[in-house]
């Protein structure tokens, strides 16, 4: 039985939105590590990143992140490491190498390991910041 996204319609593009939003997180994260170890607040930047890309969802999970504040969860951590191993698997399925995806199942593991599982998923930056050194 094949349970990738050809056939799950709707189930198959949530796959494919959820992938990008958890892209943009992981982007979010090392863009936000390295401004810090610089020195920048990333609030600067990231109304740089509002005024370029003018998408709400940019400017809420760059707030998110950039404000360290992971709950109460939007979307819980744990849910996000389901979905990104689901599109992985369907990847898998199809033949389709997703790297980024495989780095991002790592960080969410990392931080489902440092006790994240009920946070917010972006709080899968706080991996990001301790790989930095912060």
């Amino acid at each position: 039985m094949r349970i990738g996204f050809i056939g799950l319609g709707k189930m198959g593009s949530a796959m494919a939105r959820n992938f990008m939003l958890a892209s943009m997180i992981e982007a979010f994260g090392e863009a936000f590590g390295l401004l810090r170890k610089a020195g920048v607040d990333p609030h600067v930047f990231l109304e740089i990143v509002n005024s370029l890309f003018a998408s709400p969802v940019y400017a809420n999970y760059g707030r998110i992140i950039a404000d360290e504040q992971f709950s109460p969860a939007g979307f819980a951590l744990k849910l996000g490491l389901k979905d990104v191993r689901l599109a992985l698997q369907t990847a898998e399925e199809c033949a389709a190498p997703m790297p980024l995806a495989s780095l991002i199942r790592d960080h969410l593991l990392s931080a489902m390991e440092h006790g994240q599982a009920e946070m917010d998923w972006s709080s899968m930056a706080l991996v990001l910041a301790r790989n930095a050194g912060l």
